[in-house]
């Protein structure tokens, strides 16, 4: 009879039959234990012990002892490049060999010598505050209304949504606090007064009984669920750019930061623990950008002003 632990490794991310000795099997379950001692959440853990999972199952002939960089590179050449992995793939699975190698010793991998690919330098895709709205409009379903709502009125991540109490809600407050965050921090965040009514009429139709998003049966909502819903309204809203739950939250930092709220109290509401993290949204903030005038601007003003005010000079060229 297999081990919850054994599942576990089988079930995670997506549940591909791996072909292991038994010997390598054991292995990867010890390491699922490593870390969970390490008290990482399942999410890292999941994650790290799938991708080193990788790279056992790619060696499965050659004892893990005997791996070495060059089997590492030849493994990243062969698979990740390959299949054109994300630069953050690429970054875990290097952190998940790490810790590898502090749980097993005896391979020849030097973990100093396992370089970091560098970070792709991307800035968060951000809707307009007008964008916002017409989301919400067109979301005619109720529960869905107010998920959306929620998830950028408090600039929730998706797995704080999902695993949101009603206890965690008071009303009475105007707050609700995000337990157990990323980082296992916990923080306030102040409800928007503007989403009350909508959470009260949620609450009067729905009655949920302890998540605030629940599927059937009273359990927790799915992420997936809630991606689908988001997609279809988008599709509604006539919005073309890649939208995803997070792009809510992008969108709620970038909107307080517009709006004249400083980065430590961004950083707060955030949940960030570092202000690096947080410095990204002012590089998307439009508030100064929009006091800079193009050279274009300039020039064609130049041009007008030259003309003693008969402003007959377009650039589409129709009079």
């Amino acid at each position: 009879m297999q081990s919850k632990t054994s599942v576990k490794l089988q079930q995670n991310k997506t549940s591909k039959n791996r072909q292991l000795n038994t010997e390598n099997r054991s292995l990867l379950n010890g390491f699922y234990r490593y870390l969970q001692g390490k008290r990482y959440s399942k999410s890292t853990v999941n994650t790290y012990t799938y991708l080193v999972a990788d790279l056992v199952e790619f060696y499965n002939d050659k004892p893990t002892d005997q791996l070495s960089n060059r089997d590492v590179e030849i493994f990243v050449e062969q698979t990740i490049l390959k299949k054109s992995y994300a630069i953050s793939t690429h970054r875990q699975f290097i952190s998940a060999l790490k810790h590898f190698c502090i749980y097993n010793p005896k391979c020849n991998i030097e973990d100093l010598k396992l370089i970091y690919p560098k970070k792709s330098k991307k800035l968060p895709v951000v809707l307009s505050q007008q964008e916002m709205i017409k989301l919400l409009q067109v979301t005619k379903n109720l529960k869905h209304r107010a998920i959306l709502a929620l998830i950028y009125s408090a600039g929730l991540r998706i797995s704080e949504l999902i695993n949101l109490e009603l206890s965690q809600i008071s009303i009475d407050r105007k707050q609700l606090v995000v337990k157990s965050g990323k980082g296992r921090k916990d923080r306030y965040i102040v409800l928007a007064e503007s989403f009350l009514p909508l959470l009260k009429n949620y609450f009067m139709t729905y009655q949920p009984k302890r998540y605030f998003a629940e599927g059937p049966q009273h359990q927790k909502y799915s992420a997936s669920s809630i991606r689908k819903f988001l997609y279809r309204s988008c599709q509604q809203a006539k919005i073309y750019k890649r939208v995803t739950p997070h792009t809510l939250r992008h969108s709620y930092a970038t909107h307080l930061l517009e709006n004249g709220i400083g980065l430590r109290y961004i950083q707060e509401l955030l949940g960030h623990s570092k202000p690096e993290t947080t410095m990204v949204y002012t590089h998307v903030a439009r508030k100064d950008l929009l006091e800079i005038r193009s050279p274009l601007d300039i020039a064609v003003s130049e041009i007008i002003n030259s003309q003693k005010g008969e402003q007959n000079f377009l650039l589409s060229g129709k009079k």
